[in-house]
């Protein structure tokens, strides 16, 4: 696991670097995941590699999701004022 763990920074990492360094308006944890399926498309990562660090990833998802939860939270006033703005691009993006 701490292989796989391993490899996940590494992408996140260099994508990181990639984004800042080349000033490049694409998120640099993006780019890390692209270089990873790549990586991975090419033969040179095995998925066995990282297989049990993203379960374990995948199985604890929800608790990445309780920060927005709270910041939801936290905005009510904000989110109650301009909800119709938000609702429209809500579903405009979602099509």
């Amino acid at each position: 696991m701490i292989r796989g763990m391993a490899f996940l920074l590494l992408f996140q990492a260099l994508g990181e670097l990639i984004s800042r360094g080349l000033d490049w308006p694409v998120p640099g944890n993006v780019l890390g995941m692209g270089m990873l399926l790549a990586a991975l498309g090419f033969k040179l990562v095995k998925v066995d590699w990282i297989e049990e660090a993203g379960n374990l990833l995948l199985d604890n998802m929800a608790l990445f999701f309780v920060p927005a939860g709270v910041g939801v939270m936290v905005y009510t006033d904000l989110i109650a004022r301009e909800w119709l703005p938000i609702t429209v691009a809500t579903i405009v993006s979602t099509f």
